[in-house]
């Protein structure tokens, strides 16, 4: 099957969608497919496979900014990218965002699947662009959402049903070595985000790591992500800056490395969030995980079976739950137990099959 897939954003950035879209295409090539990306990208080190929509723009988007493209120039790569491919399955992500996937389902005749992976409790910019967007929409064949958040927000402003694919792991390639000088003799704990988006929540982490460091004076505190580091670590009190390292941006071996040796992973998101793949990161990693009590991290935690919960944006609730997890190695094994089997669903040798078997109802069509 020839499959065409748009990523609205830059695969020079980091994100979820970026991160689905180019697992999704290596496990479409890995089932001899072929498969063309259209994507902005931002440097000329993209993998072959991908084809440039253009140079990304940042554009404010669900409290972070988004790095895509879109006008005429893209617009007229798109229809070349769409013509040249002569795809049996277009696949779109994020097709409400001005991007060069909106402007596939305007140039293109499908058939098309469409991706929605935000959630929002409620978003005025959608509701308001449902309308003028219906007639590109409309031309969609068959819909998936990362989660049940993502597909009640589709319904509500688009209207129409999606079936529920989540968002997927290579869970083997999280086997991650423990880094000696990343240990802590009194525990450690990770986090892992863009330090400059305050939803990551990174604040609400570093307001609890004075107490924990009271307690346990060599605890490390691991910060791995994009963003200046500087003011984060000013805003510690002098007696425990030592205690947090800030590694900045890792690479894929350094991210599995970094988690494995985790006593505790730390995911304190104030919200926005519609699925939680770092979370699944982390568990494939056999790092017990705390997160905020958000409605998609509940659900990718089972409730709290397969990891700790905590008030979100409340420091104090994030400091208990972790002097807790760190003080009882019989439950932070429970965690990783309890994590590593469950993790197994979201591997993409298993979401493939749901993946392509939408494919091949729409080329039926």
């Amino acid at each position: 099957m020839k499959i065409g897939v748009v990523c609205p954003y830059s695969l020079g950035t980091p994100g979820g969608v970026q991160n689905h879209v180019r697992d999704l295409a290596e496990a479409l090539l890995d089932r001899d497919h072929e498969v063309s990306v259209l994507a902005p990208i931002d440097h000329e080190l993209a993998p072959p496979y991908v084809v440039s929509a253009g140079h990304a723009v940042g554009v404010p988007y669900n409290g972070s900014v988004a790095r895509v493209t879109f006008g005429p120039r893209t617009a007229a790569r798109v229809r070349t990218w769409l013509a040249d491919g002569d795809f049996d399955v277009v696949h779109v992500h994020e097709p409400t965002t001005p991007s060069a996937a909106l402007l596939a389902l305007g140039a293109g005749e499908g058939p098309f699947v469409a991706t929605f992976h935000t959630w929002q409790v409620r978003s005025r910019a959608m509701s308001a662009a449902a309308g003028l967007l219906r007639p590109w929409l409309e031309k969609i064949d068959a819909r998936i959402a990362v989660s049940e958040n993502a597909r009640s927000m589709m319904v509500q402003h688009i209207g129409g049903e999606a079936v529920v694919i989540p968002n997927g792991l290579y869970v083997d390639r999280f086997a991650g070595r423990i880094r000696p000088e990343w240990r802590g003799a009194d525990g450690t704990i990770s986090f892992l985000g863009r330090m400059d988006e305050p939803r990551k929540g990174l604040g609400v982490l570093l307001a609890a790591v004075p107490s924990l460091v009271t307690e346990r004076r060599d605890l490390k505190v691991l910060v791995a992500g994009t963003g200046q580091a500087d003011e984060a670590r000013r805003s510690l009190p002098a007696f425990c800056r030592e205690n947090v390292v800030f590694l900045g941006a890792v690479d894929d071996e350094a991210r599995a490395d970094m988690l494995a040796g985790s006593d505790v992973f730390v995911a304190p998101h104030l919200g926005g969030e519609s699925f939680g793949i770092v979370l699944l990161e982390a568990m494939a990693a056999g790092a017990p995980v705390l997160a905020s009590d958000l409605a998609a991290f509940r659900q990718v935690l089972d409730g709290g079976r397969l990891g700790e919960l905590f008030e979100p944006g409340d420091p104090a609730a994030l400091a208990s739950a972790c002097r807790r997890l760190l003080a009882s190695p019989d439950d932070r094994a429970k965690l990783r137990e309890a994590g590593s089997s469950a993790v197994r669903r979201y591997d993409w040798s298993a979401l493939i099959d749901e993946i392509l078997a939408v494919y091949e109802l729409v080329a039926r069509r």
